[in-house]
């Protein structure tokens, strides 16, 4: 439908203008639509400023907790991750875009995490959310008190899904 298309657009975009930074606001649209969904859904800032618009964006991209948000895809792809998810998931920009968010999950973890964005899709959001992640390079981590969360616009169009973390533990 047309939301796929915008979404592929918002994907282009992102991959055209690279990585979260100065020349590009900081993705301010995107994150302005992760921080309004969130705090719709959940009562609450996905993070405590009062910043807005570019500097928001900035600060949630340099953050000290995890947030990451995949779009429409049949087998969804990632299309944001903050400097502590890059990090933490040893993917850089160009690699996060082409990377299917299931395979942030082990393999055998695969159909647990369906399940759960599942729920995410009916419910709007899951809290508290603890499960093992891997990196790109193999290396597996457990992820605790994870917020999950339906992305959508003020007119409720559905663009996805986003997490966001600040404790985890390598395994």
């Amino acid at each position: 439908g047309n939301d796929r298309a915008v979404d592929r657009a918002s994907r282009r975009e992102r991959a055209v203008n690279g990585a979260p930074g100065p020349a590009n606001r900081f993705l301010a649209e995107h994150i302005d639509r992760l921080c309004s969904s969130h705090a719709r859904l959940l009562g609450r800032a996905l993070i405590d400023t009062p910043l807005s618009g570019a500097a928001r964006a900035e600060a949630v991209f340099n953050a000290d907790f995890a947030v990451l948000s995949s779009g429409l895809e049949a087998d969804p792809l990632f299309n944001y991750a903050n400097r502590t998810a890059l990090d933490l998931f040893e993917l850089d920009w160009p690699r996060l875009l082409a990377t299917p968010a299931r395979e942030s999950a082990a393999a055998e973890n695969q159909a647990k995490r369906e399940q759960l964005m599942q729920q995410v899709r009916a419910r709007g959001f899951i809290e508290d959310y603890t499960g093992v992640r891997v990196a790109a390079g193999g290396r597996r981590f457990m992820i605790e008190g994870a917020t999950v969360w339906n992305v959508v616009d003020d007119d409720d169009r559905y663009f996805g899904q986003a997490a966001m973390f600040g404790s985890w533990r390598d395994l």
